[in-house]
């Protein structure tokens, strides 16, 4: 009985091997197909397909992305691909894609040898051209897997275009460029020199709103009245008692200097009495004219620039002192960013030209340069009570950018020739540790870490981990690693 099921193992165990082995031989046998992945300046284009066999149908999913701050898949066009070998070539056109992003195309070539490839694309909005050189065409099928080779790296991530076109996906090529070392402060946008003012009381009194349109964040004109300050019933310090007052003095005024100018006349009163009278006179006019200039029922206050509103100060009916600010009125058109440098910093500041900064509340990125911005001044010492260096530059205003905010400063010193740099967005961090997620193929990723250097708030200096020309994922980085976390993949829709 021992024998027999001996016997019986070992005839199951080579049944299974000898199926093991026909399975390993039929994948063996099979032809895996090919994927390139192509860009230029407007899309992406990512292809998959079977080798081209003499007389066989290859079935072609090209997978088109366009390009931009966000990529986003083809929903629209015409796609021709094209097979040229020895000046005779043939072709296929998809009038649309069969998914958005994906065109599926055939192409049966007749002739074994080498070819090109080319995709020439048409959307109402750009064309666009692939070429893939050296494509082979085999004699048969037995051919084409023996040139086959397995080239997978199993560390690879598989993130599907499907995946990417849902979410905000980008990425950018690694490059070498002049970046600068930098020295990072803190900063503040405040208002330009002359590009705010503010209205104040010239008189004491009572405040009115003129109209209703003193709202923070209004258009103003230039000339527009905004208030009215006046004395209504007020017992002291009235603007209107004091007009009276100064009335009354100047008709006393006039009638003395007429009263003089009759006297002088017979030498009854001498020159300097008849100075005196006259001195009066002109001076109630003055007084009285002070107090009635822009004044109907009360001392109007006019806005003597065109811009906004940035701030009220004060409220219908509230009793106001001259010289009291009222309001803000601020043209918004240029600024001023003040940055804070700390004294360990000193020595490195002498050469600042430039700075990128970050406005703390919206994380919104900007540099000087790109704002027509203009260095104005590189304090000597601190400033006041504070232990800071101040610099200053003036910059254009962008929506968003409002006086007030604060920001982190990036000054640029030195600069570092020939820096391999990649954009601060593709930096993802774990526990202190720097990674970027690398496309190696269309749908193939990997994780590196990285060794970095300069930061200059919009680019990085990568020391170790990505070489040039290698393409690092900007937007979309954390659901990789999602992806990658999960170890689900949804249904792949290709077709080889």
């Amino acid at each position: 009985m021992k024998y027999i099921f001996t016997i019986c193992l070992l005839a199951v165990g080579m049944i299974a091997c000898k199926q093991k082995a026909a399975k390993e031989n039929t994948a063996a046998e099979s032809l895996e197909p090919l994927a390139y992945t192509l860009y230029s300046s407007k899309s992406e284009l990512f292809v998959e397909f079977k080798p081209l066999v003499v007389g066989q149908t290859s079935k072609f999913a090209a997978h088109l992305t366009v390009l931009g701050e966000t990529f986003l898949p083809f929903t629209e066009g015409t796609v021709t691909i094209s097979f040229m070998q020895d000046g005779k070539g043939i072709k296929n056109i998809a009038d649309a894609p069969s998914s958005p992003g994906i065109f599926r195309l055939a192409l049966q070539p007749a002739q074994a040898g080498k070819g090109k490839l080319v995709f020439d694309i048409q959307t109402k909005d750009f064309t666009d051209r692939f070429i893939i050189d050296s494509i082979q065409v085999f004699d048969d099928e037995k051919t084409a897997i023996a040139a086959q080779t397995n080239e997978a790296d199993g560390s690879d991530i598989s993130y599907l275009k499907e995946q990417a076109w849902k979410v905000e996906f980008a990425n950018a090529p690694v490059m070498k460029e002049t970046m600068f070392d930098v020295v990072k402060a803190t900063g503040e946008i405040i208002s330009a020199p002359g590009d705010e003012v503010t209205i104040a009381a010239k008189s004491n009194g009572i405040v009115k709103f003129a109209g209703n349109n003193n709202i923070t964040g209004s258009a103003i004109r230039s000339g527009q009245t905004m208030f009215t300050v006046t004395g209504g019933e007020i017992a002291f310090e009235n603007i209107d008692a004091a007009k009276e007052t100064a009335r009354a003095e100047l008709a006393t005024a006039k009638t003395e200097y007429e009263r003089a100018n009759e006297l002088i006349k017979d030498k009854l009163i001498t020159q300097a009495e008849f100075q005196n009278a006259k001195l009066r006179y002109e001076q109630a006019q003055i007084t009285l004219n002070n107090l009635g200039r822009n004044y109907s029922g009360g001392k109007s206050l006019s806005s003597p620039i065109n811009g906004f509103i940035k701030n009220i100060m004060v409220s219908e009916g509230q009793y106001v002192s001259a010289g009291q600010p009222l309001a803000t009125i601020t043209k918004n058109q240029r600024l001023i960013l003040k940055a804070d440098v700390s004294l360990k910093d000193a020595d490195k500041i002498s050469s600042i030209q430039e700075a990128n900064f970050t406005i703390i509340q919206n994380k919104q990125s900007y540099s000087t340069k790109e704002l027509n911005g203009k260095l104005l001044s590189v304090g000597k010492t601190t400033a006041g009570n504070s232990p800071f260096i101040p610099v200053h530059f003036q910059i254009d205003s962008k929506p968003g950018m409002l006086p007030g905010s604060f920001a982190e400063v990036f000054l640029k010193t030195i600069p570092i020739n020939d820096a391999l740099v990649i954009p601060v967005p593709a930096l993802v961090e774990e526990q202190g540790v720097f990674y970027v997620y690398v496309q190696t193929e269309g749908e193939s990723f990997q994780k590196r870490e990285l060794k970095l250097g300069a930061n200059d708030g919009q680019r990085v200096q990568v020391l170790s981990g990505v070489s040039e020309g290698e393409r690092v994922v900007t937007k979309g980085g954390y659901q990789i690693k999602l992806s990658q976390a999960s170890g689900a993949l949804p249904a792949h829709g290709h077709e080889h």
